[in-house]
């Protein structure tokens, strides 16, 4: 499935095969043995023996990790010598065009406006005119909308595009340069454990997210500690009991226990038992509650008591059907918390996708202004199921939302 994780590679086996050195051993030709003359022989030649090649063994940990979330397909082994057959199977669909369909269909709702600016138009300002409306009702909001404008007629003016077709290659470029920024590598290993914490409000799917994480983690070997922080919302301690009891991993939870004593409890079992990867599910927060927000910060500090250089990720995980509430979001919780990446779920539900467009502006401002990189996107969701949640692509979005 897709650049997740970077880890220094593990040091080489100390131990080397020996080779015994070639002898050649003299051989004695076989004795001929007479045959009759009356006594003709029918002699048979043994068909060829097709080799069959051994499989190689199976990757290491680190590298499954970076096919798994950087959606470049595993290695596969030469397949045997093919024996006669009639019907050739065709080639299976590799996982990260598999994908790509699966987001192209899920943002048509978002991008299904925005296309249709391009259809038999000429370019002029009615054009741009409607593609302004088009991105202001896919909730790029005012500022994204007038940085795409711009860039885009600078593009369309340099390119001497002349027809509609050119203008829409030439958008995507213009959305592929704002949202890139946003595309990053998730960094697990770098510490034993990662201690990754997860916010957001409720129904934005942050428990089922931790969970498809989680799955895809344990997948390639990690071993994964949760930790069920999440006591405010009512029936969450069990929705992560089930995804640890499907992922075969550990949880620690304690029921109506304080959120920040379970992390802390977590994290200092995470490097107890030897654990590669420490998530904190962390109770879903309005940011305008700022009791509740207080709470939030009171479990971040606690992570910090157990582990110095903890959390090592703060991800917020936003609904992509909230729109430009969900920026508001984003600023809050990076207000309180110190956010490190985001992860947007449900883009297959909504018209609101354009959203990245705008928390894309607001990141690239926070950087120039504090010195900090830009909140990456490091997963979208646009469904249920496991292979669902994939790393963010800006090229793979850009193109999704225009096709």
């Amino acid at each position: 499935m897709f650049s997740f994780f970077r880890k220094k590679p593990d040091a080489g086996s100390p131990w080397e095969t020996q080779r015994m050195p070639d002898v050649a051993l003299p051989v004695e030709p076989p004795a001929a043995v007479p045959v009759p003359a009356q006594a003709p022989v029918s002699v048979s030649v043994a068909a060829p023996v097709s080799m069959v090649p051994v499989a190689e063994p199976a990757p290491a940990p680190l590298d499954f990790l970076k096919r798994v979330f950087t959606g470049t397909p595993e290695p596969v082994a030469p397949p045997p010598a093919p024996v006669a057959a009639p019907v050739t199977a065709p080639a299976p669909e590799a996982p990260r065009e598999a994908w790509f369909q699966r987001l192209r269909k899920g943002l048509a709702r978002t991008g299904s406006g925005i296309a249709q600016v391009f259809t038999g138009a000429r370019i002029d300002d009615d054009l741009y005119e409607e593609l302004e409306s088009a991105l202001l009702m896919a909730d790029a909001g005012v500022r994204a909308t007038e940085h795409l404008l711009k860039d885009l007629k600078q593009r369309v003016k340099s390119a001497g595009s002349t027809e509609p077709a050119q203008v829409k290659a030439l958008l995507a470029d213009a959305i592929v340069d704002l949202l890139a920024p946003l595309e990053r590598a998730l960094m697990v290993g770098e510490h034993q454990p990662t201690v990754i914490m997860v916010a957001g409000v409720n129904g934005a799917g942050k428990t089922t997210s931790i969970g498809k994480l989680t799955r895809h983690l344990a997948e390639a070997k990690c071993k994964v500690l949760l930790a069920a922080a999440d006591t405010f919302r009512a029936a969450a301690r069990e929705q992560l009991e089930v995804w640890a009891d499907r992922n075969q991993v550990e949880i620690v939870s304690q029921e109506g226990g304080d959120p920040a004593s379970v992390t802390f409890d977590a994290v200092k079992a995470g490097k107890a038992r030897g654990c590669d990867v420490v998530i904190a599910d962390t109770a879903g927060r309005l940011p305008t509650q700022m009791h509740l927000m207080e709470e939030l910060k009171k479990i971040r500090r606690t992570i910090t008591k157990a582990d110095g250089s903890a959390p090592h990720e703060v991800l917020l995980v936003i609904d992509g059907n909230t729109g430009q509430n969900a920026l508001e979001q984003v600023k809050s919780f990076d207000a309180a918390l110190d956010l490190t990446g985001l992860i947007v779920t449900k883009l297959d539900g909504t018209a609101k996708g354009g959203v990245l467009a705008a928390i894309a502006l607001w990141s690239r401002d926070r950087a120039a202004q504090s010195g900090k990189k830009a909140i990456p996107v490091y997963f979208i969701g646009v469904g249920e199921k496991l292979e669902d949640l994939q790393t963010f692509s800006a090229r793979e979005f850009a193109s999704a939302l225009l096709n």
